[in-house]
């Protein structure tokens, strides 16, 4: 198993280890209070837990290697895990909006809230710490489940901070409503995170295009262009959750051998395996230039030439993802 895999299911255990720590504290804050925007906290946390061990499931399973079912791997279903965790948050907001217009038709007496205040400070302060490695992490290993989860227990982060206002109101004024007022607005701001892990979750399960990706690839092809890439078309970037599975068309000389081509295509290949840590697989097709392109190429040996160079084409996010050669505008 590769090492930054590795590193990522370790994460996730540590992460799955505090998920549990912070539920039963958030519990005991609520079992002192008998407070609903408390209670609102602790139903969260019971989706971390889950979410938390089928993310551990998913990224054991998505380091498998591929195999003659799964060419492409098993990355796919970090995906799934992190729609399933979204929709697992979106239940929770719903559920606890329901426990808060209920407390709001029947309220109950609050008590012990310094107590509550306390544990959920505790909880708050660690979610935020926990969050934030989870999410660096995630964005260094390339891991959609890391990424989600960590963002979720940042924005329990700001939802607790939230919480924790509302109750030094109550202990100020008194007024028990504030309560279940607290419980709805962060109920709204979880249903909205869920809603963003599932569409970000979606996208990937669809292979819809990446367009930071696809704009970084462009900016470090040209940085480092080379005479002989005629021109980058036809581009396709598939994430598969560890990995990048990139199509292109690279147009060179049309009248070098096979063996030079190849070597133009390992220079284009090599650069972008460096910039991703190897994360990247491709599939290129080799095309020949047309003389319409002469007036782009600035090969200085060429001897069939039909026209004199001009200026190269600078690549965008455009004409790299044209199904066509790139040609002079006039």
């Amino acid at each position: 198993m590769q090492k930054d895999k590795v590193n990522t299911i370790q994460m996730q255990q540590i992460l799955v280890a505090v998920s549990v720590v912070l539920f039963i504290m958030k519990i005991v804050a609520w079992w002192l209070t008998s407070s609903v925007a408390i209670l609102t906290d602790a139903l969260e946390s019971t989706v971390n837990v889950i979410a938390g061990f089928i993310g551990l499931y998913s990224i054991i399973l998505s380091s498998k290697p591929r195999d003659k079912e799964h060419p492409y791997g098993h990355g796919k279903v970090e995906f799934i895990s992190s729609a399933f965790e979204g929709l697992l948050i979106t239940i929770a907001g719903i559920i606890i909006i329901f426990e808060a217009v209920n407390n709001f038709v029947n309220p109950h007496e609050l008590k012990q809230l310094d107590w509550g205040l306390l544990l959920v400070s505790i909880t708050s302060i660690i979610n935020y710490l926990v969050g934030y490695l989870c999410v660096q992490k995630g964005k260094k290993e390339n891991s959609p489940i890391l990424i989600a989860s960590g963002s979720h227990l940042k924005s329990d982060t700001y939802s607790t901070l939230g919480l924790l206002l509302g109750i030094g109101l109550i202990l100020i004024t008194g007024y028990s409503w504030i309560d279940s007022l607290a419980a709805i607005i962060f109920a709204f701001v979880i249903i909205y995170t869920g809603y963003k892990i599932i569409r970000k979750s979606l996208s990937g399960m669809m292979d819809e295009s990446d367009e930071e990706i696809i704009t970084e690839i462009v900016k470090v092809l040209n940085e480092h262009k080379n005479n002989n890439w005629i021109d980058v078309h036809n581009m396709r970037v598939i994430n598969y959750a560890n990995n990048y599975h990139i199509d292109c068309h690279l147009t060179v000389p049309f009248y070098i051998n096979v063996n030079e081509a190849h070597d133009i295509l390992d220079t284009l290949t090599d650069l972008l395996k460096k910039h991703f840590n190897n994360r990247v697989e491709f599939f290129v097709h080799i095309d020949g230039c047309l003389f319409t392109q002469c007036s782009i190429c600035n090969i200085q040996s060429c001897t069939v030439r039909q026209s004199v160079f001009v200026k190269q084409v600078a690549w965008t996010h455009e004409n790299i993802l044209s199904n066509k050669k790139h040609i002079l505008e006039q």
